[in-house]
């Protein structure tokens, strides 16, 4: 049993893996009425199965200034956001929970609509998508929150969670994880390897010593019998 103190499930530590990010497709030409070149949407989501509803009051997006209205606010899945335009700017995401107690998390994502190295974006064959995993943190949240973030609820649709370029970042965490646990085991053994170098020299050296010794009192003893 959870210990609650004033309000908050101390020592708790709850995780949420996320995806964010924008894909951007070009229109093919300029359009006349307003110089854009590119449909984009921007977009957040759980990077697994695990409704982010459950516990997100709203996700507001907050656009470049030249935008009408700017800061465009999403309530349910998916919480995405689409849009044209012409440049690439740097928004935010700012998500904010159902219980005020918690304080919002605010993310910033640079929006990206070219890519010069690849000719099918360039002329619109292929969108263009960045993305980016990131976790969310809740330490000791509120009784309320924490009830929230471990009642999982899955999403309606697919479209609602994963990654939008199709990595598996569960897998991709436990290949990391494997990596640095490999790494890790190899410096163990390259650090005992040396220990067993220095260890050796030291005897080594304490052998030379003693020898040095014993024909320094050699040595005096000849002098001595002279």
């Amino acid at each position: 049993q959870a210990e609650v103190v004033s309000g908050r499930v101390k020592n708790a530590s709850v995780v949420k893996p996320i995806v964010y990010g924008n894909s951007a497709r070009f229109l093919g030409r300029k359009r006349d009425e307003d110089g854009h070149t590119h449909e984009w949407t921007v977009y957040i989501r759980p990077a697994v199965n695990d409704c982010m509803s459950a516990y997100v009051r709203h996700v507001q997006f907050k656009l470049h200034e030249s935008y009408a209205n700017p800061v465009r606010t999403v309530t349910e899945p998916p919480y995405e956001l689409t849009e044209t335009g012409w440049g690439e700017f740097e928004l935010s995401i700012r998500l904010v929970w159902h219980d005020p107690a918690e304080k919002p998390v605010t993310l910033f994502h640079l929006l990206k609509l070219f890519d010069q190295r690849n000719p099918d974006v360039t002329t619109g064959r292929t969108a263009l998508t960045v993305e980016l995993y990131d976790e969310l943190v809740f330490n000791e949240p509120t009784k309320a929150t924490y009830d929230l973030l471990t009642a999982p609820r899955l999403c309606r649709s697919d479209r609602h969670w994963g990654s939008a370029v199709g990595v598996d970042y569960a897998a991709k965490k436990l290949r990391d994880l494997e990596m640095v646990r490999s790494g890790r085991r190899e410096l163990k053994a390259e650090l005992d390897l040396l220990k067993d170098v220095i260890r050796k020299r030291r005897d080594a050296a304490d052998r030379l010593k003693a020898m040095v010794a014993r024909l320094e009192g050699a040595a005096s003893a000849a002098a001595g019998a002279d």
